[in-house]
């Protein structure tokens, strides 16, 4: 008969792994099974916040559906996702770096020429802004054909998926660069904005004491056949919230100085900023051969 006790529950677990699972199965279940246990008795759990922690569990299962995962925004909170990326898109050839993708991103933006805009409706107060810039590969060539999608909440705090008022795809559009990897559209200056606080993340968030603010940021998502894509973001150097953001995503190389535009521009405000992207793993293969 098994000896089952706290201190021989662990292994019998792990040796209750069947032989025919991957490696890879096995590795990840392993070590698991270790760290809840450990978790578990290094701060004495009792039943009650065992059972209150599936209960909240329960209602994040609750509150998702297929436009809201909640356990995607609890993993941000807990700064899982961003160090999942910064594990799985590790930089190595002086590449630029990559961050969250977030929950607010739309398949299909409208294509853009470039320097068009992607403001559908006007805010009062709002800074229109000429963002530019150049995509190159990690030696400095330029990179021709660079499908760029951009994205980013209105002045209101709120992007187009949350607010009934604003226009659908409002502040979203899909660029291509051109011969010289050369990028240009014209947004709205971004501005801080919490993250959905009205489920089992705000619960957490204040479980943890923390509040629910990101700095204001325009999404970027990069792709060409031969490299390997990047989902990123640019921060507004002089945003609240660059130093505390809620879910740990900003970046120093990422931070991007808003400037007084010239006398004469459309806009108030410009900004360029440049991206690299890393050859993809077979093109650096192939050329290792």
């Amino acid at each position: 008969m098994l000896n089952v006790n706290k201190d021989t529950i662990t292994d019998h677990v792990i040796a209750a792994l069947s032989k025919d699972i991957p490696d890879r199965n096995r590795q990840i279940m392993t070590s698991l099974i270790r760290h809840m246990h450990d978790f578990c008795k290094e701060v004495d759990l009792t039943f009650a916040e065992w059972f209150a922690a599936c209960e909240f569990l329960r209602r994040a299962g609750d509150i998702s559906d297929e436009k809201r995962n909640e356990f995607i925004l609890i993993a941000d909170i807990l700064g899982v996702e961003v160090l999942v990326d910064m594990l799985d898109h590790r930089v190595t050839d002086g590449e630029s770096e990559s961050t969250v993708l977030g929950p607010f991103y739309r398949e299909n933006p409208p294509v853009l020429p470039k320097g068009a805009s992607i403001i559908k409706k006007t805010f009062d107060n709002a800074q229109t802004v000429k963002v530019s810039g150049r995509i190159s590969d990690t030696a400095g060539r330029p990179i021709e054909g660079v499908t760029i999608d951009v994205w980013e909440d209105a002045p209101n705090g709120l992007y187009d998926l949350q607010d009934p008022e604003q226009p659908a795809y409002n502040l979203r559009g899909r660029f291509t660069t051109d011969a010289n990897g050369e990028y240009a559209f014209v947004a709205l200056r971004p501005e801080p904005y919490p993250i959905p606080y009205d489920g089992a993340g705000g619960e957490l968030l204040k479980y943890m004491g923390h509040h629910p603010w990101r700095p204001g940021h325009i999404h970027f998502m990069l792709a060409k056949d031969g490299y390997q894509s990047l989902i990123s973001q640019i921060y507004d150097s002089e945003t609240k919230y660059l130093d505390n953001d809620s879910v740990f995503a900003v970046k120093q190389s990422l931070i991007g100085k808003f400037a007084k535009a010239p006398a004469g521009a459309d806009t108030d405000l410009v900004l360029n900023f440049d991206f690299k992207l890393k050859k993809a793993a077979v093109e650096r293969l192939v050329a290792a051969e």
